[in-house]
């Protein structure tokens, strides 16, 4: 039975290919088209899928859409009713997009499936499920547990913004819903859009600049905006926000809450009172967490917890929930986004609709580590770079681990590309940048000159799952990088009373642990274990850092500069090595030296891609 679920046509369209219930590959559209969070009908994942089963599209029994667009367009036009007349011109613009495309998406989906397969039964195997449902299914199916309580949160699927299921077996029974417009993320997606980030990419940078304020507008939030229940659901006064009608996530009341109108990205800098509106919603949106999952458990009596929703990408927010134990174990969905609901729309179709069996093994996802996309031969890789004019070297695998552990302790920035290509916002070790987390300027270097980036976007640690209690506060596996803890106390360095009385962005420059560069100004950082079996190559060259330095930790970051998708490609890679300040390249059994390259096929990347 092979079944290919499809998100698309809001942002992050992906596909994901089951067979016989095993997840056999998945990906975002983006990383084909190199257009950041594609919406696009997800063509190019979806032949990816295809080849990597070796079949055509006549040959997949059911194909998954995530959502219900009837839904959708039924909630827009009950929004406009109830805001009437205010939002009009809002109203006017999105009609004529939904009449043209949204409202007629299942003819729209047919269309373009039958360039593939016209013969296709598309009026019988063509499924479609509800979004949160789908973001469900791709928490909880996928998880090591039998019996769960699974908490989707994100910023709106056809109604619901927050809800509740349970999954026991193959069943998955949804339970209860917080509706539109009344939206965790949508929240938090406000604040990004007040602090100059753009809504749907750079929440994550809001998350980021938290650790440099003070929550001091926590009240202000909590008497004005939202009115949250001991239990975590909450209502917001509609009358500070615009999403629901106009074209812009804040209004003028809001602006005069805080005292200031929203901040222009291109204009104006980062102040204090950014980061502590930052750390103030960062506050608010792990307070309605916790005492959401609290009251579940309490309510449930489950022990297992799975998480999915945009929501659930909040790694800090995920650290207190894990650090709380109102539930013994927590999975979350390494494609918390809507990407991951195409996998939950295939996963579904095989156990909702078809009603197949499911079997788990416990404490062991059945992600494969989410290293879900395409790979590359060295034959391949080899008439890629001979294709651009790359000047490279190829070695047995000992010695390129050595040679790149070697590179590594020295100091070189490495762009690293092994293996399958992760599914999810995160690099893992497969399309990944990696780095000495040793250094003090590491941070500063690679933000400014590599990824060309805000210099206070901290990075993550990649490290070995051996080790991982002697240098962090976690007691469980983070594959995905979707826990933040804190650097073990044992290696941190004292502050100084000069370094303790700094404020804000100042904090960014004290080294505060023997591993600076994955610090954070808290002393947190977002962990990834590394594991054998899913990735014994990364894990061999950080086995060999540790050999060379005693420190079984790398910087990870995603291979990719500011504002691109991660590389998919040997191109890709090549292009964005020679396009910023990376030392070397490894890719496959090839490594590249920056020294050894012709500069002049590099180009100015910096400014080849849209801010994020």
């Amino acid at each position: 039975m092979k079944i290919l679920g499809i998100s698309a046509f809001y942002h992050d369209s992906a596909a994901a290919m089951l067979d016989n219930g095993q997840i056999v590959a998945a990906a975002q559209e983006e990383r084909f088209t190199r257009i950041k969070h594609d919406a696009a009908f997800p063509a190019n994942a979806i032949d990816y899928c295809l080849d990597e089963l070796g079949i055509s599209l006549n040959e997949v029994d059911y194909v998954a859409f995530y959502d219900k667009p009837f839904l959708k367009f039924e909630r827009l036009l009950e929004t406009y009713l109830a805001f009437a007349p205010r939002g009009f011109q809002s109203f006017r613009k999105a009609i004529p997009i939904w009449l043209k495309e949204k409202l007629f998406q299942k003819d729209l989906l047919r269309k373009e499936l039958q360039r593939h397969a016209p013969d296709f039964d598309w009026e019988n195997k063509l499924l479609f499920g509800e979004h949160h449902q789908s973001h469900a299914a791709s928490a909880f199916y996928p998880s090591p547990f039998t019996e769960a309580v699974v908490l989707t949160m994100d910023g709106v699927g056809e109604w619901a913004t927050t809800s509740v299921a349970i999954g026991r077996g193959n069943k998955l029974e949804m339970m209860k819903e917080i509706h539109f417009p009344h939206s965790l993320g949508l929240l938090y997606s406000a604040f990004t859009y007040y602090t100059g980030f753009r809504v749907n990419s750079g929440e994550y940078k809001l998350m980021g600049l938290a650790p440099y304020g003070t929550p001091k507008y926590v009240d202000v939030i909590l008497s004005n905006l939202v009115d949250v229940k001991d239990d975590g659901t909450f209502r917001l006064d509609m009358s500070y926000f615009d999403y629901c009608t106009g074209l812009t996530m804040t209004n003028g009341k809001f602006n005069a809450l805080f005292g200031r109108p929203a901040r222009k990205p291109d204009n104006d800098p980062l102040e204090q009172f950014h980061m502590d509106i930052a750390s103030s919603i960062q506050a608010i949106t792990e307070e309605i967490v916790l005492r959401l999952t609290r009251d579940l458990a309490n309510h449930y009596g489950i022990e297992n917890l799975c998480l999915a929703g945009g929501v659930a990408l909040n790694c800090v927010a995920n650290g207190k929930v894990l650090k709380d134990r109102a539930f013994q174990n927590v999975w979350i969905q390494p494609a918390s986004g809507d990407a991951g609901g195409a996998l939950g729309a295939a996963l579904c179709a095989n156990y909702r609709f078809l009603d197949k069996e499911r079997s788990t093994v416990p404490e062991k996802d059945s992600m494969a580590g989410s290293y879900l996309g395409p790979e590359w031969s060295d034959e391949i890789i080899s008439q890629r770079l001979d294709a651009v004019g790359a000047v490279f070297t190829r070695f047995d695998d000992v010695p390129l681990i050595d040679m790149t552990a070697d590179a590594l302790a020295e100091e070189r920035a490495i762009g690293w590309m092994q293996g399958r290509m992760e599914f999810g916002p995160r690099a893992l070790g497969a399309r990944s940048i990696l780095a000495d987390p040793r250094s003090p300027k590491m941070q500063k270097m690679l933000n400014l000159k590599v990824k060309y980036r805000e210099s206070f976007r901290p990075f993550a640690p990649s490290i070995l799952i051996e080790d991982l209690q002697d240098w962090f506060e976690l007691d469980t596996a983070s594959p995905y990088m979707l826990l933040v803890a804190e650097v073990n106390e044992k290696h941190r360095k004292n502050m100084s009373k000069e370094e303790e009385a700094l404020f804000g962005i100042e904090k960014l420059n004290v080294s505060r642990s023997e591993i600076p560069a994955i610090t954070h100004v808290d002393y947190s950082a977002r962990v990834q274990t590394v594991h054998q079996d899913t990735n014994p190559r990364y894990h061999q060259l950080i086995s060999a850092f540790k050999e060379r330095t005693g420190c079984p930790v790398l910087v990870n970051t995603s291979f990719n500069v500011r504002g691109e998708p991660i590389v998919c490609t040997p191109d890709d890679a090549f292009r964005c090595f020679m396009g910023t300040d990376l030392d070397n390249l490894v890719i496959g059994n090839y490594f590249l030296r920056k020294e050894d390259q012709d500069l002049s096929l590099g180009s100015d990347y910096k400014n080849t891609f849209k801010l994020d």
